[in-house]
This record gives C-alpha cells, structure tokens and sequence, in this order.
C-alpha cells in the first residue's frame, strides 16, 4: 500500500507519538488544569510542554499566546468570528480553503466585507494586489500559506510587511505548511496563526489551535465558547485572559501529549531535512506525470514553491474513477474531488469536478512515486484505447 493523502491527514505518524499517547493514558490519566494531586499536576505539565513546543516551532512571542482546538478549522473561525465586527474589511485570495472562506461568507452576511483577491491559474497570489485592496475599514489579511489544491506557497513575508506599514492584523492558515515548510511569526510578521496537529506536525487528529501575536487586541478577541477553565471558579464570567479567555472544557491531554512528540520529531529531524526530502519526492512525482500522455498536471509545476501536493486529472475520466482505480487496482491511497476548496479549483479551472490530488509527506519514498507514475499511465493508457 502506498499512502498519499497526507495533506488530509498524514500517516504513518512517528513511534514517539503513538508511546506519548499511551503513556498519558496508562501512567497519568488526570485532568489538566482542574485539581493539585500529582496526576493532575504531570498533566497540566504536558499541556504546557505543548504550548512550549508550538511557540518554540512557530517562533511565537508568548506559549500563553497558544491556544489550542480541535484543528485549524476552529482556530480561523476563532480568528475571524472572535475578532472582526460589521463594519470591518477583510482581504483573502482565491486559493483558500472553506475553513477561511465559510467563515468568512457567514461574517458577510452578518455585515463583514471582504475582497478575495484573484490568484494565477497556477495558484500564485501577486503580493503588489494586497495594497491596492485595502479600504478605511479593513482590519484583517487572511492567507492560506500553502495551498491544499495545488501546493502553492502564498507570499506571507510579503503580506506580513504590508499589514504592517498599515497597521493591520495578518492571519495566517498553516494546515499545509506547519512542519514541512519554516514558519517564523516574528520574520514573516504573523499575528493569527492557525495550525493543526494531524497533518505536517505528525501528531494525532483533535489537536491544533490559534497562536496569538502581541499585537492582538485581547479584549477585542471574543471565545467561541465559555464555560469551565479551572482558573477564577469563583465567578460566573469567562476569564479575561489567555489562553483560559479561548479555551473553555477539559483539553484534550492525551492528544496533546501525542502533538508535543510529533512536534519533537520535526524539530529532531529538522524541517530543512523534511522539505529537502519532500522537494525531490514532489520534482519527481511532477516530471513523471508530465510524461504520461494524457495527464494534465496544475500548478507551478515547480517543487521549490510549493508543498508536497500535487493535483492532476486523466483525460476523459473522472477523478472519482481514477482514485477508485488507484486504491483498488494498485493500492495507492489519494483523495478526489474538490479538497474542500471551491475558490481555489475554480482559480486553477478545476471546478466542478476537481481533481485527483497526491499528497506525499516525509515517510514517502521514491519508489513509491514511481510506482505511481506507472499506474497512472496505466490507467492512462486505458483510457486511451477506450
């Protein structure tokens, strides 16, 4: 079997991760946050632990600043939702997935506007059509970092100096490129960072979160959710300070315990080391491609400036047939389909239908990409002769 949907969820996972998590469960078991006895204390330790790892990887300015959800899905809607009021202006791009444009469409109606700005067929946003975007009233950037389509890595850096010499808050959605690309909130200057723990991070699905920079305003970022915090019991309003303000309920250790490792993993091997790895597994998966008759591959089609994502589609067949074919035939694991983003498919002409979409990770080898070079120009071929 060859797994290829890692920018869904990657597997396999590091051995760490699934030993942390058993661990927790056999050895510790307790809430965090929420009694004094040794087991609660050692669990309240991990969660910290992971709210260190995630600043130390992101370069964030405060492990209070991590708050941490289910997936990167609740942490934009904390960003968006928590943060922006009718009246405000947003500015997005054409590639995003629905964890930014659902939000936003919702906050439209409730009175947000918002400019998404038109990217290449390639799947590239031009950074000099952010300043011409911006009105009086826009608060907030908000970029995918790296495409889930097309892999295309977005000009954060860019859009961060540009937020800046206006004083405007740049979110960031990190699902593709958190601990497979370098993500430096300080140099790209990124004041939301959404991430998730189940994809580049290795770590288990239920973790993720929001990382808040300095220049946030606290007051103004509202919670999605109130409730139990362990901290002020003795009132009945939410915590006015992070991370209790955003994280309401009993965490989700075991999780986390499982994150902080994957997190260990990337860190060990270095994220250099991981895109070196992932760059020559995507070139030769493109160039292979390419070479089939009949496949038409999307995107720059260049490894250096994306993610380890790629999207194709075989003349004449749908890409549901082709992905059944893909596992049936030659046990090769993909998604298909539209990736839960219609803007970006309908930016690189893939709407409705989308596409079929490999997604490759650091446990991927070259001959697996061989191996499936070889089935898709058989099936290919097939259809072909039909």
């Amino acid at each position: 079997m060859i797994y290829f949907d890692n920018a869904a969820t990657s597997w396999p996972k590091p051995p760490g991760v699934a030993d942390a998590m058993v661990h927790f469960l056999k050895e510790i078991g307790a809430s965090a946050g929420r009694s004094a006895h040794r087991q609660a204390v050692a669990s309240s330790r991990i969660v910290y632990d992971a709210r260190e790892a995630v600043a130390d990887l992101f370069y964030a300015p405060d492990p209070l600043g991590v708050v941490f959800g289910l997936n990167v899905t609740e942490a934009m809607n904390l960003a968006l939702c928590g943060y922006l009021r009718p009246g405000d202006h947003v500015v997005t791009s054409s590639m995003e997935h629905n964890a930014v444009m659902r939000p936003l469409r919702q906050l439209e109606r409730e009175g947000i506007q918002v400019t998404v700005l038109r990217c290449s067929p390639e799947g590239f946003l031009d950074p000099a059509s952010i300043e011409p975007a911006i009105q009086p009233n826009t608060v907030m950037i908000v970029l995918n970092h790296g495409s889930n389509v097309v892999g295309s890595l977005l000009p954060i850096a860019e859009a961060g100096g540009i937020a800046r010499a206006h004083d405007l808050l740049l979110a960031v959605d990190t699902a593709q490129t958190a601990g497979a690309y370098p993500v430096d909130m300080q140099a790209d200057r990124i004041d939301l960072l959404g991430f998730t723990g189940h994809k580049g991070l290795y770590g288990p699905m239920g973790t993720g979160g929001l990382v808040i920079g300095e220049r946030v305003d606290v007051d103004r970022l509202m919670p999605l959710k109130r409730g139990g915090t362990g901290s002020r019991s003795e009132h009945e309003e939410q915590p006015d300070f992070l991370p209790d303000k955003c994280e309401s309920g009993t965490p989700n250790v075991v999780g986390l315990a499982g994150l902080v490792a994957g997190i260990r993993f990337v860190q060990e091997t270095g994220i250099e080391a991981i895109r070196a790895h992932e760059i020559s597994l995507i070139q030769r998966l493109i160039s292979g491609l390419l070479s089939v008759t009949g496949v038409t591959v999307y995107g720059g089609l260049d490894a250096e400036l994306q993610v380890a994502t790629v999207s194709f589609n075989v003349a004449s067949q749908l890409p549901s047939d082709v992905g059944l074919r893909l596992d049936e035939e030659f046990g090769i694991l993909c998604r298909v389909g539209l990736h839960c983003a219609p803007a970006a498919h309908k930016t690189v002409g893939t709407f409705p239908s989308g596409t079929v979409r490999f997604g490759l990770s650091y446990f991927n080898t070259a001959d697996e990409v061989d191996r499936t070079v070889a089935a898709v120009e058989a099936i290919a071929h097939d259809a072909k002769a039909i």
